[in-house]
């Protein structure tokens, strides 16, 4: 007598799991290529050419785009950074104090300069201060202005960066510190804070190219032919020749700087999870 038959397995209708992918894959590549050739057809490339690729235009603006526009954005850059460092450290510290009034303090400023617009903050640093103060002068004219403006904001940001940073260190090391003899300012000074800016260094970075970039608000503030940044500068020239090229190479100015700053964010970045590791 023959053994009992064993009833086929019904083959499973419709595509694999593996073949959805590949087809959704493919589906994406052919929307893709057909927007490239859409845009391509589409476009007016002479037109294009005449509004942003003006060899003549993109040439009168140099060397001015480089020694006037693109060191003042870096001046402002900088010197925001460094209010924004040191007020922001002093927050963070008071974020982190056993006091309760400087910790409500600490909390209340962020809250307050991380929920407005960092162009309210120029227009209150270049209008409402001169009202309500008459007669007073922020030190450095317009760049202690846009170094205060940029700080304010700033600051809000790197005191939860730095006060983060600073509770990421093992607390072990505190104590370790402390059984040296060190005192406690001591100890977070030469000890904690060092490791945490070890920590904080890629978001910090991070924060330099945001503020870059936050740089061209300083045109709210009305500045003279000399302390024009990159987009004022790009803005003036576009405005002059009815051309749009002085904006592509102010754009292209940012880049040369940003794209820099952001693989060097990727890098530390790599090499903190590396650490980790």
């Amino acid at each position: 007598m023959s053994g009992a038959e064993v009833p086929l397995q019904p083959k499973k209708k419709g595509l694999t799991r593996r073949q959805k992918r590949s087809l959704s894959r493919g589906v994406q590549y052919v929307v893709f290529v057909a927007a490239v050739i859409a845009f391509a057809v589409a476009a007016d490339w002479g037109r294009l050419k005449n509004q942003f690729a003006q060899g003549s235009i993109a040439r009168e603006m140099f060397p001015d785009v480089i020694t006037l526009a693109l060191k003042n954005t870096v001046l402002y850059t900088v010197s925001g950074f460094v209010v924004g460092l040191v007020l922001g450290m002093v927050i963070a510290l008071m974020r982190l104090s056993s006091v309760g009034p400087y910790r409500w303090l600490a909390g209340i400023y962020i809250e307050i300069f991380r929920g407005l617009p960092a162009l309210l903050i120029f227009i209150f640093i270049g209008v409402a201060v001169p009202l309500a103060f008459p007669g007073t002068e922020i030190p450095g004219g317009t760049y202690g202005k846009v170094a205060l403006a940029l700080g304010l904001v700033a600051a809000a940001y790197m005191a939860e960066t730095i006060r983060a940073g600073i509770q990421a260190v093992p607390k072990g090391q505190m104590e370790a510190a402390r059984s040296l003899g060190f005192s406690p300012a001591r100890a977070m000074i030469s000890i904690i804070i060092p490791q945490a800016f070890r920590i904080i260094l890629p978001p910090l970075t991070n924060e330099l190219v945001l503020l870059f970039k936050d740089s061209s608000l300083v045109l709210f503030l009305g500045v003279t032919l000399q302390e024009r940044e990159l987009s004022k500068f790009g803005r003036d020239l576009a405005s002059q020749t009815a051309n749009s090229t002085p904006i592509l190479v102010a754009g292209l100015c940012y880049l040369l700087v940003t794209i820099p700053l952001g693989f060097v964010v990727r890098r530390m970045e790599a090499k903190a999870q590396e650490a980790v590791k």
